[in-house]
């Protein structure tokens, strides 16, 4: 069956981009690689798709979303290229030339990194037509665990939407048309309010559909939430296993500090995670050519001034602002930014 994969991302993530798609064409050679990039070039940047290790550019730009403007201003980078992610498949599973003739679309996360084939996956879809993987595959065996990971599945998703992947019809046509207008609706990170994202969404999709099969594998989705009890081990022949099976894919979530706290935490002494982790970076190293840090074309007002997480979340609570301001990015008189701060900080929180 044809693949279509693809990852989510800003420039200031193409490294990681670049070496997801580079380990997913070692392993998949005839997939079709594409990038959904919520962005827009760095001033002075030379990039040239022909150059990158994906097949095809898909700009958030061009997904029809309405009042696209209004909507990009509402999100967050985190928030705004997981609630493109809706939208795209669900272009895919109604638009046949859009999806270009495939039958699968599986999702990765740009900082991913993949091992092994992921026929198991394909494997699936012939007899169901979602397939998830959940945060945690086995229970926690010390408090620690269960306060940082079993509870952090509580409030942030019980699967981890980092991986996804649907046959492109059928159940797995409903439930993107569904996934895609809950995320144009309501792709906030607000776990007060009972939202991740578009993670917490997924945890009713067993239930709201068919032909759902969960990977509980312990070689796909390797991260530092799911090590404490998935031994790492490399072999003779360099093959590397997760809890005994052949490692998959793994999930470098939060490269840097964070992330190896929580690596350290739970791999303790088991090395091979640390062998792992080294080569990501380098990897990551040898890919940064071009990547601006911490670069987002929409982070700032069009003075180039940034724009508070407060005035993202003021704008989309009210739809008199949304209405008055069709244009929340501009500055000067008579502006979004210049009624915002008008406003008391009280009044803007």
């Amino acid at each position: 069956m044809t693949v279509l994969c693809w990852s989510s991302f800003t420039f200031s993530y193409l490294d990681r981009a670049r070496v997801l798609f580079e380990s997913l064409r070692r392993h998949h050679p005839d997939w079709t690689l594409v990038a959904l990039i919520s962005d827009e070039p760095p001033p002075g940047a030379d990039f040239d798709p022909a150059n990158e290790p994906f097949d095809r550019v898909v700009w958030a730009t061009d997904l029809g979303i309405a009042d696209y403007e209004s909507f990009l201003f509402q999100h967050d980078v985190v928030e705004m290229c997981t609630a493109v992610k809706g939208p795209f498949l669900d272009r895919l599973s109604r638009d046949p030339d859009f999806a270009g003739g495939a039958e699968i679309a599986v999702y990765l996360d740009p900082d991913t990194a993949v091992f092994a084939p992921l026929d198991a996956v394909i494997a699936r879809l012939q007899n169901f037509d979602i397939v998830l993987t959940p945060h945690l595959a086995a229970p926690e065996l010390e408090e620690a665990g269960v306060l940082d990971n079993e509870m952090s599945a509580l409030r942030t998703g019980i699967y981890n939407l980092g991986f996804v992947a649907i046959r492109l019809g059928c159940e797995g046509a409903r439930f993107a048309a569904w996934w895609a207008q809950r995320l144009l609706d309501f792709c906030f990170d607000d776990i007060p309010q009972g939202l991740f994202t578009d993670q917490r969404w997924c945890d009713q999709v067993p239930v709201l559909f068919d032909r759902v099969s969960i990977l509980r594998d312990p070689g796909f989705n390797v991260a530092s939430w799911n090590i404490s009890r998935r031994p790492v081990a490399i072999g003779l022949d360099g093959t590397i296993t997760a809890g005994g099976s052949p490692l998959r894919f793994w999930h470098f979530t939060k490269l840097g500090v964070l992330g190896e706290a929580m690596t350290r935490r739970y791999a303790r002494d088991n090395f091979p995670v640390y062998e792992i982790w080294n080569w990501y970076r380098r990897e990551i190293e040898r890919h940064q050519e071009g990547v601006p840090s911490g670069w987002w074309a929409h982070g700032t007002y069009a003075d180039g001034r940034p724009i508070p997480k407060q005035h993202r979340r003021h704008y989309r609570d009210s739809a008199e602002l949304r209405q008055r301001f069709p244009r929340p990015f501009a500055s000067g008189a008579d502006s979004l930014s210049a009624y915002l701060d008008a406003l008391t900080p009280g009044a803007v929180a």
